[in-house]
């Protein structure tokens, strides 16, 4: 059996494998059967080497072990750019059996791990999406392990916990050398694990969701009862990835330009009168969405603890919510709100009104994180509350955009009504998938914006429900570029919304600079709008007018980095979307960076810039496959539109 570029052999004698590694698809780790050679890893486990294939399907690898029971169906979903994977294990034996892990799916690679290099991503709140490539012995060290006779025992794991599924590592990652290439992704909207380790035939990486070990998960299997893994996947490219994240989403593609009022703006402060004028802004800038962000809700000042109920305030708004909607419907525009849907304030009303099982709980207690209290969606009395809100406001006032925030983190889970506060957690996650679909499946029209204090959870499972992702809430846009120039590394270019924020107060270089920053993804703006001068407020609807140019390509782009995935403090920043022979490429200058870099580049036959046109012009030329370009602006940016030979 083919797959992509790899052969998965399925032997009568043993696992199922790819080629040229002894590596099973599939570990199972249970209570009572451990691992055949001690570790802390996911691999040698003593199910995973007793596993014999039973059926094969092109889709489908059916295995069994004799002496559990145990029945292991790995199904992979083929695109033209990757597969994803995920693992159901039924219990065919006559006893129970405690799960504590079972491997969404592991890759062997007969590979030298000499020759291999790890690209793998952190994150954190402002700070979203720091990649590095650094090579696989930094971490895995060579241990001489054909002179033992032994496969290591270690490994480099990756783990997070909780809800926010991006808000510490990113659940993706490659392994790169001269020969070999392997991108995966974890599709999970909740805890997760992925380790790469060394063996005597090669390397291996092992994709879970959560684990007993790590996230305090385990489930009984009755006898005839199943457990399925969460979705992962694996490709062969950046840009085979990129294509197979698109076979994957529900959620059509839209290219709406948003404008919304929080950041550098009104911060969680709406008001008619303050409203009203920005929304004329908004849409003399060429905003097509206007989206009212956190705080229309409040009567007073503090709504943090109070949120939950949803209905407008009396006192923000003294002719009503009505009044701001039909002012921006009346330009045209697509009408949004803010809502964090999971949340419920300690002093809300809602607090009270729902039961005490529609809430996350742990030993009795309700999980209360900064004020709030989180809802627990495989109850049915959450998932009404959140229906009702969504259709009563999407019917009375005709939103026909939510921006869905998430801002807690409820930890391990809920221990009520499941065997570990782990397998609770999880159910959670899948019910809230299952409210998006439904909540789409009722709006088809509705756009939905993936966001969590930034991007806290911008994992796959979400993204392919929703159509675009907030990819931070850095308010300093000096700092912005390298989140901007990482995200299509994490989600596709079309998904990510990078803010580009323009200040009366900033220069015209400034403006450029934070408007090409959102320009290559989903245009997502805000700003004092208002308050610009004429000039000002030309240059911005000039950026406007560039990225409507490009925005209907945009979905067929792969991204590239001429000069290497960003750093941090990086003066020269670049990346590129590559629609056929033509490249959109955004280069960005900080303080401190020489006035000229090199990009290398294929064949240019044509160099035009893109946005701005009416600033004074960068010098640039391409020689010898590279594009040169120079500066002496300390904090300047430009796109420019790259056409091939070919």
């Amino acid at each position: 059996m083919r797959w992509g570029n790899l052969v998965i052999d399925t032997p009568a004698d043993g696992p199922a494998r790819l080629r040229g590694t002894g590596q099973p698809l599939v570990e199972i780790l249970i209570a009572g059967e451990g691992r055949d050679h001690v570790s802390r890893r996911f691999s040698e486990t003593s199910i995973g080497r007793r596993l014999r294939i039973t059926e094969v399907t092109p889709d489908v690898i059916t295995q069994r072990d004799e002496r559990t029971g145990l029945i292991a169906r790995l199904t992979l979903r083929r695109t033209d750019g990757g597969v994803q994977a995920r693992t159901t294990v039924t219990n065919d034996g006559a006893e129970p059996i405690l799960l504590l892990g079972v491997t969404s799916l592991v890759v062997g690679l007969p590979a030298n791990p000499d020759d291999l290099d790890l690209l793998t991503g952190d994150s954190e709140w402002l700070g979203e999406g720091r990649w590095t490539r650094r090579p696989l012995r930094d971490v895995v060290p060579d241990l001489h392990l054909r002179a033992h006779g032994q496969d290591g025992r270690g490994c480099h794991s990756v783990i997070s916990s909780g809800t926010w599924s991006t808000g510490t590592h990113l659940p993706g990652g490659a392994l790169i050398g001269s020969d070999t290439e392997i991108h995966w992704q974890i599709e999970h909207n909740g805890p997760w694990r992925f380790e790469v380790g060394e063996r005597r035939d090669g390397v291996y990486l092992a994709l879970l969701g959560p684990t007993d070990v790590d996230h305090q998960w385990r489930q009984w299997l009755a006898p005839g009862e199943s457990f399925t893994t969460v979705p992962v996947s694996v490709a062969s490219s950046i840009e085979g990835l990129t294509a197979h994240r698109r076979a994957l989403r529900r959620s059509a593609p839209d290219h709406t330009i948003i404008f919304n009022d929080y950041m550098n703006t009104l911060m969680g402060d709406p008001t008619t009168a303050k409203l009203l004028p920005l929304i004329d802004a908004a849409a003399a800038a060429g905003a097509e969405v206007f989206c009212v962000d956190a705080g229309w809700y409040d009567n007073g000042t503090d709504w943090w603890d109070s949120v939950g109920e949803w209905q407008p305030s009396q006192t923000r708004f003294p002719s009503g919510l009505e009044e701001v909607i039909g002012r921006i419907r009346g330009h045209g525009m697509i009408a949004g709100l803010w809502l964090e849907p999971e949340v419920i304030g300690v002093r809300s009303p809602m607090a009270d009104k729902l039961p005490l099982e529609a809430f996350l709980q742990r030993g009795g207690v309700r999980v209360v994180e900064h004020g709030r209290y989180h809802l627990d969606l495989r109850h049915p009395a959450a998932v009404a509350h959140l229906d009702e809100v969504v259709d009563r406001v999407v019917e009375q006032f005709g939103v026909g955009y939510f921006k869905l925030d998430y801002n807690i983190d409820p930890g391990v889970g809920t221990d009520l009504d499941a065997e570990s506060p782990g397998a609770g957690l999880l159910g959670h996650n899948r019910a809230h998938l299952a409210w998006l679909v439904g909540v789409l499946d009722r709006h088809p029209g509705l756009i939905l914006e993936n966001c969590a204090s930034g991007g806290m959870r911008a994992d796959q499972a979400l993204l392919q429900r929703t159509h675009l992702q907030s990819t931070s809430d850095q308010q300093d846009f000096r700092i912005y570029p390298p989140i901007a120039v990482a995200a299509p590394l994490s989600m596709l270019p079309e998904q990510a919304a990078s803010w580009a924020y323009p200040q009366p107060e900033m220069s015209d270089e400034e403006i450029a600079f934070t408007m090409c920053t959102g320009m290559l993804g989903r245009l997502y703006l805000s700003g004092r709008l208002d308050a610009m001068s004429v000039s000002q407020a030309a240059l911005v609807r000039d950026g406007v007018d560039a990225y409507r140019e490009i925005r209907s390509v945009l979905p067929r782009s792969v991204p590239v980095w001429p000069l290497g995935l960003p750093g941090w403090d990086d003066g020269w920043l670049s990346l590129g979307l590559r629609v056929g022979g033509t490249t959109y490429l955004g280069v960005w200058r900080r303080p401190g960076a020489s006035f000229e870099v090199d990009l290398p580049l294929p064949d240019i036959a044509d160099v035009e810039v893109l946005y701005p046109r009416t600033l004074p012009g960068w010098a640039y030329s391409w020689e010898n496959g590279s594009l040169s370009v120079s500066t002496d602006s300390s904090y300047s940016a430009r796109i420019f539109r790259l056409t091939s030979h070919f």
